[in-house]
């Protein structure tokens, strides 16, 4: 009996010194109102243009969108661009296509029924030019990642100078938010790195805030038409909850009680 429970204090330990170490270290992530939270949360729609204007002149030269097509920019619930806007924002890229009828590749201006641009031909390419690391694909990066949009937000946010005693390899940075606190990827904005084309002005803060906006408008494109189906469900649920509550209510008065 004595060896049992000393077996059982040590898995104990065991298992709750990791969680302790996990505890010290959690860092509270910052905080925005985000305007797609809640029941009745929708897209900012200029939060949407310029985060994709964030993510096309400063992420895209590393990070790939292979889920999203350029017709998805002008569909409802997005970003919503004109048509004519986003036939201009595929042109301005080239595709690779092909063959043809001599039987080789070809470049060709972007359609509406192509995918994004990649950035590399390949993962190797991608690690060859990035020091080893793979730069993950954005467009589930909100799921993917504990934190979802508060954490991406604090993310781009966080980088700092380390803390005396804390040493960074060549080529790595200290992230406050990042898990671990080191990340390859060095601090991407500052205030003015890119101008608005609707004037808002392009601050650390609101380019963060933008281009995550963007990010959970490709994690979950149909999040609005969630909401609406939702909000329809409760309301039909409340109105057969009361005509269920009046039916019953009148059979019942019908019988009659024995005292």
């Amino acid at each position: 009996m004595k060896n049992f429970l000393r077996i059982l204090s040590l898995v104990i330990v065991f298992l709750a010194a990791p969680l302790n170490s996990y505890a010290a270290e959690k860092v509270e992530y910052l905080k925005t109102d985000w305007s797609f939270k809640g029941l009745f949360g929708k897209f900012d729609r200029g939060a949407l243009q310029r985060g994709y204007q964030v993510y096309t002149e400063v992420c895209a030269s590393c990070h790939s969108m292979k889920y999203l097509s350029y017709r998805n920019l002008a569909e409802k619930g997005g970003p919503e661009f004109t048509e004519q806007q986003a036939k201009a924002i595929a042109a301005s890229f080239d595709v690779s296509d092909g063959p043809n009828a001599d039987g080789e590749m070809f470049t060709r201006p972007g359609k509406l029924s192509d995918k994004f641009v990649m950035p590399y031909e390949n993962v190797k390419a991608a690690q060859a030019a990035n020091g080893g690391a793979y730069p993950p694909d954005m467009s589930v990066l909100v799921k993917a990642r504990g934190g979802g949009v508060d954490y991406i937000y604090s993310l781009l946010q966080g980088y700092e100078d380390p803390p005396v005693g804390i040493n960074l390899e060549e080529g790595v940075h200290y992230n406050k938010y990042m898990y671990g606190n080191k990340i390859k990827m060095s601090n991407p904005l500052s205030d003015g790195l890119i101008e608005y084309s609707d004037g808002t002005s392009a601050t650390v803060e609101q380019m963060s805030k933008d281009v995550t906006t963007f990010l959970m408008w490709t994690a979950e494109p149909h999040l609005e038409t969630r909401h609406q189906m939702g909000f329809k469900a409760i309301v039909y649920l409340i109105i057969l909850t009361i005509l269920v509550y009046f039916s019953m209510k009148r059979i019942w008065s019908r019988v009659e009680t024995k005292v």
